[in-house]
């Protein structure tokens, strides 16, 4: 629902189509990585390598973040610290592993890498999606229970509209009016509630 000229910020899993968005600020959620890496510590019963590496760079992070807005840490401190913790980053990911799942996850930090510290260096900016994650799940349990996901069209409409309206609410756009001025509208037009219909 978001137009290919967004220039805010958005906090995301390490789907790579968020990426195709040039103009926003990105960060990747840190929590989606700290699981991944726990699951991997935990198959291979706590054994010291890529995962508990990084998982002990990403907790380092959220403790300086955690630092700074309890104001125990300065401006100039908590930069330091971010510089510290991407070189450390950089330096576990440049390690020879050979470990099919370490090269995997590799390749995925390798692309999410420019975006894994954003929010010690832009205050505001959260570490994960989980207000996200939180703020469409009543959406999803919906779905799955009723809401039109008897047939797989049925599922894709609720998913559509429910989307359009939560996205409309949090931007105070009264959802009538816009998506009546889509249905009014002369031509198909891509979805972009950054505008109102008929606003250019």
């Amino acid at each position: 629902m978001v137009g290919a000229g967004f220039t805010g910020c958005m906090v995301h899993d390490g789907w790579g189509a968020y990426l195709r968005f040039d103009l926003a600020l990105h960060q990747s959620c840190l929590q989606h990585i700290v699981r991944r890496c726990r699951t991997m510590m935990e198959i291979r019963a706590g054994t010291a390598g890529l995962a508990s590496r990084v998982n002990e760079i990403a907790v380092k992070g959220m403790e300086v973040r955690d630092r700074r807005e309890r104001g125990e840490i300065s401006e100039h401190g908590m930069w330091t610290a971010a510089g510290r913790l991407a070189a450390d980053l950089e330096r576990v990911l440049s390690l020879p592993w050979i470990d099919e799942a370490d090269l995997r996850l590799v390749k995925h930090l390798r692309r999410q890498q420019p975006y894994l510290f954003t929010y010690l260096h832009c205050p505001g900016v959260e570490a994960s999606n989980n207000r996200a994650e939180r703020a469409i799940r009543p959406a999803v349990i919906a779905r799955k229970v009723w809401g039109g996901s008897r047939t797989a069209n049925g599922a894709m409409v609720q998913q559509v509209l429910v989307s359009v309206l939560e996205t409309c609410r949090q931007q105070a756009i009264d959802s009538v009016e816009w998506i009546t001025g889509l249905l009014r509208g002369p031509a198909t037009v891509a979805l972009d509630l950054a505008q109102r219909p008929g606003t250019g």
